[in-house]
């Protein structure tokens, strides 16, 4: 069982040849966490505790002396000397070590869940990374792009077919694009600081960000069957079967305990006769039981357990319904992307068309570079809005895989 759950916590599915970056730094990320050593330590301790079930009482070790001996027919008792030992009803040891095996199995799913919160975490962190790199790119070939539009006003003025005027808002709307540009790189350290610190590392440790990530032509099968495995449920179970262990443990414990024991003493020899066995020291074998004849503690254990039952119950239903909205919320914001991603792929294509009207016009001497500032903004959101559908996608991807697989 417990194979199985750790194999889920490496679930990211690649959408991507390129997109095993990601894979990479998660599988970084979960070996140099502390918050996931923490846990493992946890589990170690809880693991540990099936062995420290196996305990008894303490063995009683008892001597006294006789101030003042009592006689008896073959001599006077001189001391008492006792040993006794408690055992626990039978069966009682197997339910204490089963139910610090189900505390233990309940930690362990914690260490599942926290290892698959961290690798959605460094997901969303490299694919905002992603955003951002992509984003400076398109604006770096949109000041290139009105680059060489600044060229063509340039020639234009020298013909009096333009005016300085066109010069100067190709130059205002590059130095507009490269603002934009120094912001983004200062979101992109902050941002890569806060990935870095997922990983443990450096804060300005270098970050291998891939270049191209493209929408693929379907999206991958999705058994929503899978969603009840979510580990986040999975604890619930686990917690449930910790409390019927629980009230199998106090069952065993309301039951008597037996104890076994000798008591020794010493007597010494009579002198004013000759007796058979005179001065035998005494053995005394003896066996006690405890009943716990009071026991409102056990029966008001068992209601408990019967309540932490439902309450269990309670609390897997509400996370499965928080489960299956986020799990709604990403299917439906992931097909929103796919959507976004096709309109706006068209729309740069008819952006680009325009362009090449413009440059034709150039050569006839109609350019008007009114037009080519608003074909230009409109490519630039064209762009934008279209790269960050891609990351959309694959951040609600990401989503998709913490919940199902």
């Amino acid at each position: 069982m417990k194979n199985s759950i750790l194999n889920i916590c490496f679930w990211f599915v690649v959408l991507s040849v390129k997109a095993q970056h990601v894979q990479k730094y998660i599988e970084e990320a979960v070996e140099n966490n502390p918050e996931i050593q923490s846990l493992e330590l946890r589990y170690q301790i809880a693991d540990e505790k099936v062995n420290e079930a196996a305990w008894i009482p303490n063995t009683e070790i008892s001597a006294g002396y006789f101030i003042s001996e009592p006689e008896t027919r073959v001599g006077a008792q001189r001391a008492r000397i006792g040993v006794k030992q408690m055992l626990p009803w039978f069966g009682t040891i197997t339910a204490r070590e089963n139910y610090a095996t189900s505390m233990a199995d309940s930690e362990y799913v914690e260490i599942v869940i926290a290892k698959r919160k961290l690798a959605l975490s460094v997901s969303r962190s490299y694919y905002e990374l992603f955003l951002i790199r992509s984003k400076q790119g398109i604006l770096e070939q949109n000041i290139q792009l009105l680059q060489t539009y600044e060229r063509l006003a340039l020639t234009s003025v020298q013909v009096g077919k333009a005016s300085a005027v066109d010069v100067l808002r190709l130059q205002i709307r590059q130095n507009e694009l490269q603002q934009q540009i120094e912001i983004l790189e200062e979101a992109f350290i902050s941002e890569r600081a806060a990935f870095n610190i997922l990983r443990n590392r450096e804060e300005n440790s270098a970050v291998e960000i891939v270049v191209l990530l493209e929408i693929p032509n379907e999206d991958f099968g999705i058994d929503t069957e899978k969603l009840a495995l979510n580990p986040e449920l999975l604890k619930y179970d686990k917690l449930y079967e910790s409390v019927v262990k629980s009230e199998l443990l106090n069952q065993r414990e309301s039951a008597p305990a037996i104890g076994f024991g000798i008591d020794y003493l010493p007597v010494s020899e009579r002198t004013d006769m000759v007796l058979d066995d005179n001065g035998k020291d005494i053995l005394m074998p003896m066996v006690s039981v405890s009943v716990p004849i009071f026991n409102h503690r056990y029966k008001s254990i068992s209601k408990q357990n019967e309540l932490r039952k439902q309450e269990i119950e309670f609390q897997k239903n509400s996370r499965l319904n928080v489960l299956e909205s986020a799990f709604a919320k990403a299917i439906s914001e992931r097909n929103q992307a796919r959507i976004a991603y096709n309109i706006q792929s068209k729309n740069v294509a008819q952006a680009k068309d325009a362009e090449q009207i413009l440059i034709a016009n150039y050569e006839t001497g109609t350019i008007d570079f009114n037009d080519v500032l608003d074909i230009q903004e409109l490519q630039l959101k064209f762009e934008l809005n279209q790269i960050a559908s891609i990351q959309q996608y694959y951040l609600q991807s990401a989503i998709i895989n913490y919940l199902i697989d």
